[in-house]
């Protein structure tokens, strides 16, 4: 599409060479001038950009690709830095191992940069990713490379059973390790810590003054424990008081050693490494003895939480103040975004991403949606809780949110991220913005190709993680928008699934933004079961006298209903024509008549269907020259019946087919919804219809999944029996929809009635009494 070109362009100007890839869409052109007024703006500002752009050329989805993936399909090789040249100089041997691989491209530079400049030592590093872990060679090459090492690093490992390889690997070997770092994660591996006489061996027990410190701050304001890192790193001096003497200088490098980590860039982590080197490793020490020690830079590191913003001529903002004064005065006129009527987006960021510089997803998102006409005000935490910049930053100084929608990038539970979760504090925070929460998912636990092919799509365990945790606090629409870059670990957009994103972000912001008046409302109706002459019924659900409340709701509120009915009969009357009406039948209301010649410029994808179903328009919602949409409009509201699954006789069979597909009118139906009638929304009425069990991944959809396909950047709103939640799940993950519970009718026996009721009593005594001359044959003769 015309905006997606452009802000591409602007990113491909300011370093990005990925392959990006256009989709099919519908610019009004308002937007287009502002795409391009966006990509003016990062042209501008490209020389100033901090971030590192660089990224691959080839298309990260091309399954033929030679490249390694991530975690299942990774190899920590990728990951090893050995001295091309020790010069005579000692050689100090690095482990590392890290939840996500954001973290490679620093480790890898701040190893360089060492073994060119430092006389005093060489460096070896070897990085490996959690997950990475499972893979039993991967383990035992693991355990070898730590028996060899001087120093063992580790960061954010909760996994349990991942904990106990890693505690399993490292406890052994503790003591011949001249320092062992671990920030932030079980406290069984966090027990591992050793910087010389500083240890958390106590950490959990009775006598840890860490210990004792995290447990106050998390009674004083609920901090969760890399919360309670983070401002113990505050309170430092306080908290060095309290050690002996020998043991202050360990704390404190020990602390140096985390705010150096938490920095993240190549500075900082060379840093890390030079004073852990020459202060505990051994044979750096004995090779400095008599040489003046190497005088470190402070720590470079970003504030706890602010807004980042790319192309912004500071770093961050602390304040909504100082950011708006910039991005509405400055940037907004520059890239054709009007700030007053512009919808906004909340956009939540990982601060590690930031911190080392691997943000070309992040900057890819903002453009998109700049190109579209949308403010973004994207903010990060240093720790793991984001509700507090949150409720910092998408309020005003009233307590009203300024966000029409929020994404989600980290892929986590908005507290506590993959540790622990704190979903009642996320829910209120939440319900407090009360704007749709989207959270999108970057590739983790497995390559691009590894996606790419797999039919289950996302990896379970990162389905658990990063679906199942954000669906616990309220979030919806779990779209993959990237992955890693195999060879340097960096961050890569997927093309098309930013585009999604952008599309549906915006779709959901003018739901707040646009006039009631103005919207048009899709009503979805089912036939359940399918293809048995149940047009509009729904499981536990009387659906035309639900759709009539619906209609009378709307237009209290100000939507434009028209003429609708005010009777569930004439509703039906109007949709059906005939009460009894089967999906195929001629009395059903054609709403629109969709020549083959439309329907295959708007339906990118409508070739495809044709191996199944040969060209359109096909025999099923046809009417033998024009493919038909059956349905009536009220108004700005629109009643459809959903097609068919396409298999008479069989409907179930399209699920189990991998080659199946949706029929030319199934598609035809979600394409009228989206293109021609021009849905803001579509409310999918009753359990269920077919639209999430089309063919395609099980969760994680990918462009060429059908459900994806179909709805693509329509909001949709589902409502689902309360007693079917996972059917409800499957519409969620596949169909992008928000599910609403409807409860299930109350209900019991009947049993039987007046005389009916009697002669059963009669029949049951007499089955007792037959036996008996005298009752027995009066019994007989009061039931004859």
């Amino acid at each position: 599409m015309a905006s997606f070109k452009v802000a591409a362009a602007a990113l491909l100007t300011i370093g990005a060479s990925s392959a990006w890839q256009t989709r099919t869409s519908f610019v009004p052109k308002v937007i287009q001038q502002s795409a391009v007024k966006t990509n003016a703006v990062y042209q501008k500002n490209a020389v100033n950009r901090r971030s590192s752009l660089d990224m691959v050329v080839s298309d990260p989805t091309d399954v033929g690709s030679s490249r390694g993936g991530m975690f299942t399909a990774s190899n920590a090789e990728s990951r090893r830095v050995v001295p091309e040249d020790v010069r005579d100089r000692p050689t100090m041997k690095i482990v590392y191992v890290v939840l996500e691989s954001q973290y490679q491209s620093s480790m890898t530079a701040a190893t360089k940069r060492i073994n060119a400049g430092s006389d005093n030592m060489a460096v070896e590093t070897v990085g490996y990713l959690l997950e990475e872990l499972r893979n039993d060679e991967t383990f035992e090459q693991f355990k070898k490379d730590v028996a060899d090492a001087n120093v063992f690093i580790g960061s954010l490992i909760f996994v349990q059973e991942l904990a106990e390889k890693v505690t399993e690997v490292v406890e052994p070997l503790r003591d011949q390790l001249d320092a062992v770092l671990v920030f932030p994660s079980m406290p069984e591996v966090m027990r591992l810590n050793k910087v010389g006489s500083f240890t958390m061996k106590n950490l959990g027990q009775s006598k840890s003054v860490v210990a004792d410190f995290m447990k106050k701050k998390k009674q004083d304001d609920g901090s969760s424990f890399e919360e309670g890192m983070l401002k113990l790193l505050r309170t430092l001096p306080k908290v060095l008081k309290f050690l002996p003497s020998d043991k202050a200088a360990d704390a404190r490098t020990f602390m140096m050693s985390f705010q150096y980590w938490l920095g993240g860039s190549p500075e900082n982590l060379e840093s890390l490494l030079l004073m852990v080197g020459q202060d505990y490793v051994g044979p750096v020490k004995d090779a400095m003895v008599g040489k003046e020690k190497v005088v470190m830079e402070e720590p470079v590191l970003l504030p706890d939480k602010a807004i980042w913003h790319p192309v912004a001529p500071d770093i961050v903002f602390e304040t909504n103040d100082s950011y708006f004064n910039w991005y509405n005065n400055e940037f907004c006129p520059d890239a054709g975004i009007d700030p007053k009527t512009a919808p906004t987006v909340g956009i939540i960021l990982q601060k590690s991403h930031i911190n080392t510089k691997d943000d070309t997803h992040y900057v890819s998102l903002i453009a998109e949606l700049e190109s579209r006409g949308a403010r973004v005000v994207p903010i990060y935490s240093g720790g793991l809780d984001f509700s507090g910049p949150v409720e910092e930053y998408f309020k005003d100084s009233m307590g009203k949110s300024i966000v029409d929608t929020v994404i989600n990038l980290t892929g986590f539970a908005l507290v506590g991220g993959p540790a622990s979760q704190d979903h009642k504090k996320a829910a209120s925070v939440l319900k407090g913005l009360n704007v749709p929460y989207m959270c999108a998912v970057p590739l983790v636990f497995q390559s691009f190709e590894e996606w790419q092919a797999s039919e289950l799509g996302l990896h379970p365990i990162q389905v658990a993680l990063q679906v199942s945790l954000p669906e616990i606090d309220g979030a919806i629409e779990p779209i993959i928008y990237a992955g890693r870059e195999g060879a340097t670990g960096r961050s890569v957009p997927l093309a098309d699934r930013v585009n999604l994103l952008a599309d549906r972000a915006m779709k959901w912001s003018a739901l707040r933004t646009k006039p009631k008046k103005d919207k048009n409302i899709a009503i979805t109706i089912f036939s359940f079961p399918p293809d048995k002459g149940n047009v509009g019924t729904a499981a536990y659900l009387d659906v035309f006298d639900s759709i009539k409340a619906v209609l009378k709701q709307l237009k209290t509120e100000g939507y434009d209903v028209g003429d609708a009915p005010d009777s569930k009969e004439a509703i039906m009357e109007a949709v059906l024509n005939d009460p009894e009406a089967r999906i195929n039948s001629p009395e059903l209301n054609v709403a629109y008549r969709m020549n083959p010649d439309e329907y295959y410029e708007l339906t990118p994808y409508a070739k495809d269907l044709e191996e199944n179903w040969g060209p359109a328009p096909g025999n099923l919602n046809s009417d033998g020259q024009n493919l038909v949409i059956y349905g009536k409009q009220f108004g700005n509201v629109f009643i459809g019946v959903q097609p068919s699954f396409g298999y008479e006789g069989d409907p179930m069979r399209l699920l189990f087919a991998k080659s199946a597909s949706p029929h030319h009118g199934f598609a035809a139906y979600y394409t009228f919804l989206e293109k021609i009638f021009k849905a803001d929304a579509v409310l999918h009425f009753g359990t269920h219809g077919s639209l999430e069990f089309m063919p395609g991944k099980q969760v994680g959809m990918s462009g060429t999944c059908y459900p994806d396909r179909l709805i693509n950047s329509l909001p949709s709103a589902y409502l689902y029996a309360a007693n079917n939640p996972s059917e409800a799940t499957i519409a969620k993950r596949r169909s992008y929809s928000a599910t609403v519970s409807y409860l299930t009718p109350p209900a019991e026996n009947a049993g039987l009635y007046k005389g009916l009721k009697e002669l059963k009593e009669l029949i049951s005594s007499y089955q007792g009494l037959r036996e008996n001359e005298a009752r027995g044959p009066a019994i007989v003769n009061s039931i004859v």
